[in-house]
């Protein structure tokens, strides 16, 4: 079966007639019979009733005919893609962790997009899908987050699927909540007077080797018994604005979205833990100018972010 059969059954299913395709096809009609019964024989399917009124399809025909269009239609697709003079579209993807300086990043390297037609995925997520989605290339970057004792687990495991990684940044938590939590009053806060406030944190946490049970015991800083638990960073910074007493372990977070949603973000003496936020790509893989672009501004947005870290 090749490219050239697949249309003549379409343009045969189209019009419902033989000579009206070799017609059209600028074909001898004994060509495009022949052609066509190859084809049925190489499938094993009779795609065509034959009759004096013309040619219809049968049940498998017409099942052959619609994979068919889909093929053709992409190959069109593909073609017009990339012929000659095609202005071509902007590319960009990027798997990364719920983090504010990232997402900040992000909307200054939205600015330089040109005039092109482009195509931007940008996905927050916990790091085993982001491993996952560079893996199978649906993102070509990815950052992931990590605590650094488990340097070791995540570092093993990339080399073991082929994957790149730089070091991006590497800090301790904050304490992030509303103006109006007690806490804040407080000269220095500790692991002890955090126990009578909810803590609210990332409901998926992974690290490779480890179970998803221990993974969470290991994330939490403190001994709360009351804990909410969330999926993407809106839900976060309402909780936390409207019920001041909670707070959150978060990486530093921009000034903008403090000032927006009345927090602060303080630090908590018992906490030594370091994290490590790590971009990785496939072996091999070559940057473009937008990846360029947007690691410019992921380094801008780490500096103006982590000064005090």
């Amino acid at each position: 079966m090749n490219i050239l059969q697949m249309k003549y059954a379409l343009e045969i299913a189209r019009v419902g007639s033989l000579n009206k395709a070799a017609q059209n096809l600028i074909l001898a009609q004994p060509n495009l019979s022949r052609s066509i019964k190859e084809l049925e024989s190489e499938l094993g399917i009779k795609i065509f009733e034959r009759s004096v009124k013309g040619m219809t399809l049968t049940a498998e025909g017409e099942e052959f005919i619609g994979y068919a269009k889909e093929i053709i239609d992409y190959i069109n697709h593909v073609d017009m893609l990339y012929k000659s003079g095609a202005v071509k579209k902007q590319k960009f993807s990027v798997s990364v962790p719920r983090a504010c300086y990232i997402s900040e990043a992000f909307a200054e390297f939205s600015k330089s997009l040109s005039e092109a037609d482009a195509e931007i995925f940008y996905r927050e997520t916990n790091s085993k899908n982001t491993v996952n989605d560079v893996l199978s290339s649906e993102y070509k970057l990815g950052i992931i987050r990590y605590a650094a004792i488990h340097d070791k687990y995540f570092k093993t495991m990339l080399e073991e699927k082929n994957l790149s990684y730089e070091m991006i940044a590497e800090f301790s938590y904050k304490l992030l909540m509303s103006k109006e939590n007690p806490l804040v009053q407080k000269e220095s806060i500790s692991f002890g007077d955090l126990e009578s406030y909810i803590r609210v944190s990332h409901a998926d946490p992974y690290v490779p080797s480890l179970s998803m049970s221990k993974t969470m015991r290991e994330e939490m800083h403190d001994n709360v018994k009351k804990c909410i638990y969330v999926f993407e960073r809106a839900s976060q910074f309402d909780i936390l604005s409207k019920n001041h007493r909670t707070y959150m372990w978060v990486s530093p977070v921009t000034g903008e979205i403090l000032d927006k949603y009345g927090l602060v973000q303080r630090s908590c003496e018992d906490n030594d833990k370091i994290y490590k936020d790590l971009l990785i790509y496939k072996n091999g893989y070559k940057f473009t100018e937008l990846d360029k672009c947007f690691i410019t501004e992921l380094c801008h947005a780490r500096r103006r972010n982590m000064k005090a870290n």
